[in-house]
């Protein structure tokens, strides 16, 4: 277990990765191979994936083991309106001393069975139940026009969202547009390899990306943008997070950390 590292000063820049917990001995191995190769990532965040048999919140406890920091994906689809935040959830965050969340809509394939937690209200309620715990929620550029994710976002934090986590970038003009609206807000920027013309119109279609033109699906384009946008979060004294998804974690990442 990490011990002895206290709370990160919101002012400083912090380096996360997102891995996706599959399974517990493939989180085990990446987790070991992100603390001893880049000394620079202070934080892990998890993606809950039901259809995985860990849940991000059980990944973070194994997260604890290399990490000081980690940070679970809630979905708020999961939760019912009708009834109290899931005690054993509460429990192990308490229990582990997971002191950040993430809370996120989510999507289901299936229809559901219950009327889930509306995200708005989902982030007093955890608020209350858990004090002293930062609730990120999630800043996404694609959903709508800039006016109305503003104004989502103002409503976030109105309901006491402590700061964002966002859907990759791919252009740092974005970027600059966002932070100059939310300049004191800590935000974790979201950045995202994509290699690939499949992968590409994955997040064309799936989460209506809209790429840049000089945007090639090569790994040293990527890896070329990371360091771009790792550039930025330094400058403005922000966050930032790397998403892998199917490109290996070293490999991405040995060309963009210092």
């Amino acid at each position: 277990m990490v011990v002895g590292v206290g709370e990160p000063p919101l002012s400083s820049t912090r380096i996360s990765v997102e891995l996706v917990p599959r399974d517990a001995e493939s989180l085990r191995m990446e987790l070991q191979a992100v603390r001893q190769t880049f000394p620079a990532v202070s934080v892990i965040n998890l993606p809950d994936l039901p259809r995985f048999s860990v849940r991000s919140w059980d990944g973070c406890v194994i997260a604890k083991h290399f990490f000081a920091h980690t940070i679970p994906h809630i979905r708020t689809i999961d939760l019912r309106m009708d009834q109290p935040l899931p005690t054993a959830l509460l429990d192990t965050l308490r229990e582990h001393c997971i002191q950040e969340i993430l809370l996120v809509t989510g999507d289901s394939d299936v229809p559901l069975s219950h009327a889930p937690l509306p995200l708005l209200q989902a982030i007093p309620l955890f608020k209350q139940a858990l004090p002293g715990v930062r609730v990120y929620t999630a800043l996404d550029p694609y959903r709508q026009d800039f006016a109305l994710e503003y104004d989502y976002l103002q409503q976030k934090l109105a309901a006491g969202s402590d700061g964002f986590f966002t859907q990759p970038f791919f252009a740092l003009s974005p970027m600059e547009r966002y932070c100059a609206c939310f300049a004191s807000v800590p935000i974790f920027w979201g950045v995202a390899p994509v290699t690939s013309v499949a992968s590409r119109t994955y997040w064309e279609t799936r989460n209506r990306v809209i790429f840049p033109e000089d945007f090639a699906p090569t790994l040293a384009w990527n890896q070329a943008f990371a360091r771009q946008a790792l550039r930025f979060v330094r400058d403005t004294e922000s966050h930032i997070y790397f998403m892998p998804i199917r490109t290996p974690v070293v490999e991405y990442l040995a060309a963009v950390l210092d």
